[in-house]
């Protein structure tokens, strides 16, 4: 509680939704006058943290609780699901005109670092029509405890064999190839000052910053681009799989328009 009866919350937690909390706090104070709000984008596994420390009214994150992560916080924490979003495979190459396609073979060797070029004849595959260079790709990823890593490298262990075993799915995955930026903010900040790079994020901060956005090959064979309703088709999808507690992934899910980088974001309460 704030002077003069002003009721002050704080959370943190995953950069994923942070474009929407912002806008949505933005909102509500103007509502609100006496309720202050803040929100540190600072991702998931921080905002875990913090709110099992108890520094945070409500901590944020894109990965559910591991059953370890609950056991160990001081009380009942609940998944609150707040938002369905999407991981983006977004890149930085000039002379291609329409947006890349990419098979989740392809997306898992890029990387794993066994795909190197941008002409890689398994890239080229998928995109017949792209002028694609002989230049090297350099592959960003996030560099701290991430839930949007935890949605990628969880979708990446259900279609790729070789990444399950060798990486797995991990909000903070020992990275075979590729250079670590902070947030999603930071990894578009490299993906734009660096040519030739290919990365991961969601999919408000490719669009804020005018980046292209991949369509990716669904679990029915279809290149889907993500969208609100490609989303929605992949929560659609998951709803007869979803426990009580809400903690569900909707990665890969079947369905002919289903967008297969998909996620709830969560808020965590005790």
């Amino acid at each position: 509680m704030g002077s003069g009866g002003e009721i002050r919350l704080q959370g943190a937690g995953a950069t994923f939704p942070n474009p929407l909390y912002q806008k949505w706090l933005s909102e509500y104070g103007k509502l609100n006058a006496n309720i202050k709000i803040d929100y540190q984008s600072i991702g998931s596994g921080g905002g875990i943290k913090q709110i099992q420390a108890r520094t945070v009214d409500f901590g944020a994150s894109d990965a559910p609780m591991t059953d370890a992560e609950l056991k160990a916080s001081p009380g009942e924490l609940i998944h609150i699901p707040t938002v369905l979003g999407a991981v983006v495979i977004t890149y930085n190459l000039s002379g291609v005109a329409k947006p890349l396609r990419f098979s989740p073979d392809v997306i898992a060797d890029i990387f794993l670092g066994k795909i190197t070029k941008w002409n890689d004849a398994r890239i080229k595959a998928d995109n017949p029509d792209a002028n694609l260079p002989s230049t090297d790709l350099t592959v960003v990823h996030r560099a701290e405890s991430s839930g949007t890593s935890f949605v990628f490298t969880d979708y990446l262990a259900k279609v790729s064999a070789e990444w399950k075993e060798k990486v797995g799915a991990d909000k903070s995955p020992k990275w075979p190839v590729g250079q670590g930026g902070k947030g999603n903010e930071g990894v578009t900040g490299q993906l734009k000052q660096q040519p030739n790079t290919i990365g991961y994020v969601e999919l408000a901060y490719a669009v804020q910053n005018k980046l292209p956005v991949a369509l990716v090959k669904n679990a029915s064979g279809n290149f889907v681009e993500p969208s609100i309703d490609a989303v929605t088709a992949a929560a659609a999808a998951s709803a007869p799989n979803t426990p009580d507690d809400l903690r569900v992934s909707i990665t890969n899910a079947n369905g002919p328009n289903v967008y297969p980088i998909s996620s709830y974001t969560y808020i965590l309460v005790y």
